[in-house]
């Protein structure tokens, strides 16, 4: 999975949601619960761990993502991006002032060992 190289870099601080709901409007925050922070080396090692989530193609759910991630920069006052995680349809939807149209869609397969990782980060998180 190809994430805003850019964005990525400066990263410092990542919140991980739980998503309650889909969002009324395009481009706006998924609503849910902000269950964790991570930072630092916890960051990088969650963004070098999406980088690796193979390519899948598309599966049809209707795109019901469960978590989410919002990357921050050193400012913690704008949202560099959020991905949303759709396990089931194996979609990420991106969003934000750093993300290119060409990566706000793409496809994951969400059975590979990296994603099922990703997703026990997530859950770990929301104990």
């Amino acid at each position: 999975m190809e994430l805003p190289a850019q964005a990525v870099a400066a990263t410092v601080l990542i919140e991980v949601v739980r998503i309650s709901f889909l969002p009324t409007e395009l481009g706006t925050p998924y609503p849910g619960e902000v269950i964790a922070h991570w930072a630092g080396s916890e960051a990088a090692d969650a963004l070098a761990l999406i980088e690796t989530l193979p390519g899948s193609e598309q599966h049809r759910c209707g795109f019901s993502p469960g978590w989410s991630i919002r990357a921050y920069e050193d400012t913690l006052d704008l949202v560099l991006f959020e991905a949303a995680f759709c396990f089931r349809c194996h979609e990420v939807r991106m969003h934000g002032t750093a993300v290119p149209p060409a990566l706000a869609t793409q496809f994951f397969d969400a059975d590979a060992p990296s994603a099922q990782t990703l997703l026990v980060l997530f859950r770990e998180a929301a104990l």
